[in-house]
């Protein structure tokens, strides 16, 4: 239940649920982090966890922060903040440029497991501006929809179509940067989370059916040249990612090499049993246990009560938000709540996918669970718009 809480001057509108259902995954992650220690092959388990909770104390902060404003006032910061994250991206591509042909990165700008996506600053932490610009293209897309049916009450496909366009302009330019860095998994994420928020915004029937014959093509396409032409393919994706495909397609292929991280995930889920092998286990080891493979890593310890208990809590906070939704009457303020669902979901389906081989892997973690402060940040920043975007509850007369 949503409340109303003045502190001095300041006036916050809680909800009560919502914030104990994220206290609830800070519990969750917390004990997953403390479960991974002697999984964890890169740094100290201990920091891990403590900057855990110290990212989730400063997301409550900016959370509540947020919803001390009204949208309408935060919306005129969307487009500085979108160029300002588009300047974070072309210095990353400029940095991962200067690796590729000189040898060397720009300041703050490193190549960490292959591709330059973050910025580190040192004593501090690492800053992923892809992870914000998700959230700042669901707000600028929800005002573009909700814009353009407000001066279009009667749209022909030609005024359709100039809508799709605009969106494009907005989403295009950090996709292409984000794919080069490289990152497919976020572009993936953004792409079914912009497509989702189109099809609900009412667009006409044959746009919908021509966005899923597009996408149906094009995988169709992708398996096409994948199993029947491909030499042609590897030269023009990197083998990196074909390499997760083979991983994905025959776990048992190269389980040293590229099916290394997929294999050792379903052996341990698979040898856990109903109730784990218990706290801080060591049974076999798991590549970023911390981060990607945390849910591998805690169905070791817990066994199928703890993967139950991790997936019983991610569709509680879904249906939550779901609940949010469709109570919010604002029509931007609706668009972005199911952009963030849109988001949440597709990000939890493909880790935990791809975790249990159902996808294949790409570097995708696992929203509130996985150690993360971008990530954990991100999604607080668009939960302060949400905790404004639900209505009052009307007292009956």
């Amino acid at each position: 239940m949503k409340r109303t809480i003045k502190i001095g001057k300041m006036t916050i509108q809680l909800d009560f649920t919502l914030i104990l259902i994220l206290l609830w995954m800070c519990l969750l992650s917390s004990l997953a982090l403390y479960t991974s220690f002697n999984l964890i092959s890169t740094g100290s388990g201990s920091r891990y966890l403590m900057m855990q909770i110290v990212w989730y104390a400063v997301g409550f902060f900016v959370m509540f922060l947020i919803s001390h404003f009204n949208n309408q006032i935060l919306f005129r910061y969307m487009k500085p903040a979108y160029n300002f994250l588009m300047i974070c991206l072309v210095y990353l591509f400029l940095s991962m440029l200067c690796i590729r042909f000189f040898g060397f990165h720009l300041p703050l700008a490193p190549d960490i497991n292959g591709a330059v996506s973050w910025f580190r600053i040192p004593f501090i932490s690492s800053f992923q501006p892809s992870e914000f610009i998700k959230i700042v293209l669901i707000i600028l897309c929800a005002r573009t929809i909700t814009k353009f049916q407000r001066s279009h009450r009667d749209p022909s496909p030609k005024d359709d179509f100039l809508m799709l366009w605009e969106i494009a302009k907005v989403l295009l330019p950090p996709l292409i940067l984000i794919f080069l860095q490289p990152d497919t998994g976020v572009c993936i994420i953004i792409g079914f989370t912009i497509l989702v928020m189109i099809l609900c915004s009412g667009i006409r029937k044959e746009y919908i059916y021509g966005l899923f014959g597009l996408l149906i093509f094009v995988v169709a396409l992708f398996f096409y040249l994948y199993f029947f032409q491909h030499d042609f393919l590897s030269s023009i994706i990197s083998n990196y990612r074909l390499q997760r495909i083979d991983a994905w397609l025959d776990p048992e292929s190269n389980i040293r090499g590229s099916s290394n991280q997929l294999y050792t995930a379903l052996l341990s889920l698979g040898s856990a049993g109903f109730f784990g092998y218990g706290l801080q286990p060591n049974i076999i080891a798991i590549p970023e246990a911390q981060t990607d493979f945390i849910f591998a890593a805690f169905g070791q310890s817990f066994g199928l009560v703890g993967t139950t208990l991790i997936l019983a809590s991610c569709i509680l906070l879904d249906l939550y938000l779901c609940k949010i939704a469709y109570a919010t009457k604002n029509r931007t303020d609706r668009l972005i709540v199911i952009g963030v669902i849109a988001m949440l979901f597709y990000q939890q389906m493909q880790n935990l996918g791809m975790i249990v081989g159902l996808l294949p892997i790409t570097g995708i973690t696992l929203p509130f669970i996985s150690y993360g402060g971008s990530s954990i940040l991100s999604y607080f920043i668009a939960f302060g718009f949400i905790a404004n975007a639900e209505p009052k509850v009307k007292k009956r007369t």
